[in-house]
């Protein structure tokens, strides 16, 4: 055995040195499609299949609270705590929360990922520090000494590597802390966090209704994700019976999912509908090598035959061609993995930012495994249908026809026009999809913002916090902030190009956005003062309200270019000491009052930044989609930011000159009046495209693989006529002898591609419906069964397709019948 597979693989190696030009167009074209398909594998595998870096990580959930809408929401403190003292599932749980903050360490301020965690963190994650000491009970309660851990990453650049952490200190917003602890290198959770502090040193809110908060919890032995997540609901019931919180923002029951599905839960469906549509790019290369062996078997039915009748029985000849596919898709496999890694570095930069696990996306071994799997079936499968087809037929019956020309040739030519009209219908669901994205992008970039984005240049800032302060000190604090603020905007105003300029708590499109809840219809003489009053009013269903919360300052509305409707804007009599005022939305006019003139209501919201100051509703403002093209605008109470400032805002600029003037000049002017706060700085065309990031990476490799299919197609259907009008020489010479015009034989030729086109098409189309409804999640405002893109798709097919009948088809007409009749 071993010396016969010795001899058939110096036989395939003779023989395709003997067909360069074969053997190179059946590796690129395979290579493509392996490598291709290996490329976006490796994201799947690194984003959705490959498991969390923590000890056996299957038995993690993430733990969420559901809403009355039923969608997922983040926890409370007191409802955590029940589930977490509670529970009959879970060995541990924690909470965590994470963002970007300032932080000032040995080597300067720096704006890091901070993250805030309960004690049992680290536990749940079973995940120990690689230098000094983890979180210790005493270090989790308010009044506790401040302690920190820090990533491997920060402990390099901004903490010197030092090996005595006793001399490193941190200090975040207004505390000092001490650094007990470096995590393992490759730990990084939550994403982009370096720096983990107790969440115990801050007192818990106590309502039930504030969700601040993410969960985590490690499942007991034996004990399945759906049973914890029933026991978590029946937690959850009898948590709201009990509650005298009554509102919307109250949960109606918990879930527990498993933490891997809940990190990477929006990016599952579009990641996999990517790895189909780069599988049909594959199946499409599959049949184009097909048909290429098969046109290469068909020269060699005289060989074939002259072996079978030799003693050569049909598995000898099978297992050479099995041998010889095998021989082409290895070099294919691994100029498929050249191919991959050249790929997969396009991708990733192509990759929308917010993609989780991006960082542990690579050529790994179990993807190295796949691409060989899919080289070998793929060498397999073809091996198999070209030598069947190749000794289908009886040897002395190939001698004859061998000897003949063309008439043995016509059941390869047959089965060659199956696997077309199989390609065109692979490539028409493919375009398919790609003209239904590319429909929805364009309807996506038809929606107004509602706000300006062309010279508009925003820089965040976060700047430390009061903490708790006694009534008179929070009023002085806010005052102090008021005039920073105000003041950083004149300094900035200054700047030549500078048209206007304003502070917001939140950008546009901004990863995070607004914050939102609960307001109450209050009137001026009920006002309450106090969070008991709050309650009491808040359980009466008429007086709830739900909006956004946007702190701005007057300019605001005049930079972003978003129009008013009615009443006015905010002004300078709207001082800090003046009565609180407040600008709503034209679509919470709509839903709050639909029969009444909102100007001049009066509402409360001070559950969103303590403020218990009563707002007097003084103007509506057109709507902003705050949350990106395809989200509907969001009902929003926008507050005089100089009334009710915050430590933590952006900046936003109009311009009219170039950015990067301003930018240098804004950054020493911000280096100046606040040190300890490093700017970031964007502009919001940035901004605006970043949000359409995963569309237009979507859309991108789909088309992608659309065209390449396409062109594969487009050079089978060019292929099987071009052969089969060369197998046909004799006939068609044979046919002008006897008098056929050249008309009559360009129609010969073109009717039968352009059946075989029609077919693949009609098979397509059917085939589309299917692949639109799969894509149905990624289309926004465009039907999966939209008949523009349908018929224009399919036109587009039939044209090239046409074409490349067309130009072998002329070919032929050009034949000389004495020539013809003499061809062998």
């Amino acid at each position: 055995m071993f010396e016969t597979t010795f001899q058939d693989l110096k036989y395939a190696m003779r023989g395709l040195a003997k067909n360069p030009g074969f053997s190179a167009t059946v590796i690129l074209t395979l290579a493509l499609g392996i490598g291709a398909t290996t490329a976006i594998f490796s994201v799947v595998y690194g984003v959705l299949l490959r498991p969390l870096p923590f000890p056996h990580s299957d038995r993690l959930l993430a733990i969420w609270e559901l809403n009355h809408r039923g969608a997922y929401s983040r926890l409370a403190d007191p409802n955590f705590d029940d589930f977490r003292d509670q529970n009959h599932t879970f060995q541990e749980m924690a909470k965590y929360s994470n963002w970007i903050q300032s932080v000032v360490g040995p080597a300067g301020p720096a704006r890091t990922g901070v993250a805030v965690v309960s004690r049992d963190f680290f536990k749940v994650l079973d995940v120990h520090p690689a230098l000094g000491r983890s979180l210790a009970p005493e270090d989790a309660h308010p009044g506790a000494t401040p302690v920190l851990l820090a990533s491997h990453r920060y402990w390099k650049e901004y903490l010197g590597s030092a090996r005595d952490l006793a001399t490193l200190q941190i200090r975040i917003q207004n505390k000092i802390y001490s650094v007990a602890g470096i995590m393992p290198e490759q730990f990084e959770f939550p994403a982009k966090t370096d720096l983990w502090v107790p969440v115990e040193l801050d007192p818990e809110n106590p309502s039930r209704t504030s969700h601040n908060y993410n969960g985590v919890g490690r499942l007991r032995d034996g004990v399945s994700a759906a049973q914890a997540a029933t026991d978590l609901g029946t937690l959850a019931e009898r948590i709201v019976r009990q509650s005298p919180e009554k509102n919307d923002y109250l949960m109606r029951s918990a879930s527990a999912i498993p933490l891997q599905a809940s990190l990477t839960g929006r990016v599952r469906s579009p990641l996999y509908i990517l790895l189909g549509a780069v599988s049909f790019l594959l199946l499409v290369a599959c049949a184009n090598v097909a048909n290429f062996l098969l046109a290469q078997a068909s020269k060699r039915a005289r060989e074939l035959a002259i072996r079978n009748a030799l003693g050569a029985g049909r598995g000898r000849l099978v297992r050479q061609f099995v041998t010889e596919t095998l021989l082409l898709s290895g070099v294919s496999c691994i100029a498929g993995i050249a191919i991959a890694v050249g790929l997969l570095s396009a991708l990733l930069a192509l990759a929308p930012q917010d993609l989780p696990r991006l960082e542990e996306v690579a050529i790994s071994w179990p993807v190295l495994v796949f691409t060989a799997a899919i080289s070998f079936f793929a060498a397999v499968a073809l091996g198999i249908l070209t030598a069947v087809r190749a000794t289908s037929g009886a040897p002395g019956r190939a001698l004859v026809e061998g000897g003949r020309g063309s008439a043995g040739n016509q059941r390869s030519q047959r089965v060659g026009r199956v696997i077309v009209a199989a390609q065109l219908a692979m490539t028409l669901a493919l375009l398919t999809g790609a003209g239904l994205l590319a429909r929805s992008l364009m309807r996506v970039l038809a929606v107004d913002p509602g706000f300006r984005t062309d010279n508009m240049l925003t820089v965040n800032l976060e700047r430390p916090e009061a903490g708790d302060l006694q009534p008179d000190a929070a009023a002085a604090f806010r005052a102090h902030e008021s005039q920073f603020v105000s003041g950083l905007i004149q300094k900035l105003h200054a700047i030549p190009g500078v048209q206007q300029v304003a502070a917001v708590n939140a950008v546009p499109m901004e990863e995070g956005g607004l914050p939102d809840g609960m307001f109450l219809l209050v009137g001026p003489r009920e006002n309450p003062k106090n969070w008991d009053e709050y309650s009491l009013l808040a359980q009466q269903p008429e007086r709830r309200g739900t909006a956004d919360f946007c702190a701005a300052t007057p300019e605001y509305f005049q930079a972003l270019g978003i129009p008013l409707i009615r009443g006015r804007l905010f002004d300078a009599h709207d001082a800090i000491g003046s009565p609180h005022v407040a600008v709503i939305t034209e679509s919470l006019a709509r839903v709050q009052w639909p029969h009444q003139d909102p100007i001049g209501q009066t509402i409360q919201f001070g559950n969103m930044d303590g403020d218990m100051h009563l707002l007097t509703i003084v103007g509506i403002a057109g709507d902003t989609h705050e949350y990106g093209l395809e989200q509907p605008p969001r009902p929003t109470v926008y507050v005089n930011f100089l009334q009710r400032p915050r430590t933590s805002f952006s900046m936003v600029m109009h311009l009219k000159a170039d950015s990067a003037s301003v930018i240098a000049a804004a950054r020493a002017i911000l280096h100046e009046q606040a040190p300890d706060a490093p700017p970031r700085f964007r502009t919001f065309k940035q901004i605006y495209s970043a949000s359409l990031g995963s569309r237009r990476f979507n859309l991108t490799l789909v088309v992608v693989f659309a065209v390449t299919a396409l062109l594969l197609a487009v050079a089978g259907v060019y292929g099987v006529i071009s052969y089969g009008v060369a197998q046909r020489t004799q006939e068609i010479g044979l046919r002008m002898a006897l008098g056929a015009r050249s008309a009559d034989v360009l129609r010969l030729i073109l009717r039968q591609g352009l059946t075989t086109t029609l077919i693949g098409v009609a098979i397509g189309v059917a085939g589309s419906f299917a692949t639109a409804r799969t894509i149905q999640s990624l289309l926004f405002d465009v039907k999966p069964t939209d008949p523009l893109t349908f018929v224009a798709v399919a036109a587009a097919l039939i044209g090239v397709a046409g074409l490349a009948c067309y130009l072998p088809a002329r070919r032929a007409t050009k034949v000389d019948p004495t020539v013809a009749l003499r061809y062998d």
